[in-house]
């Protein structure tokens, strides 16, 4: 495993240790978590779309057509 150094300005240090103790977890895990992401060429849309897919895997017993009936639905909206 190799060591980096990277400088930034203190303000920008404080936001991440705050963003880092909200996730509990540390700076450095945030900056590694980031390099893996950018390395493995996943971007954050590519991310979200794998947390949907997961999502919508683990939804099986769900109908919006069981909840109302098309004539229902039309007659709420008048």
């Amino acid at each position: 495993m190799k060591n980096i150094t990277v400088s930034v300005d203190d303000e920008v240090y404080r936001r991440a240790r705050v963003k880092a103790a909200e996730r509990d977890t540390s700076v450095s895990a945030l900056v590694r978590q980031f390099l893996v992401d950018l390395a493995s060429g996943t971007d954050e849309f590519e991310r979200l779309e794998q947390l949907e897919q997961a999502v919508r895997d683990r939804i099986t017993d769900f109908s919006a057509s069981d909840r109302l009936s098309r004539d229902a639905l039309y007659d709420r909206r008048r």
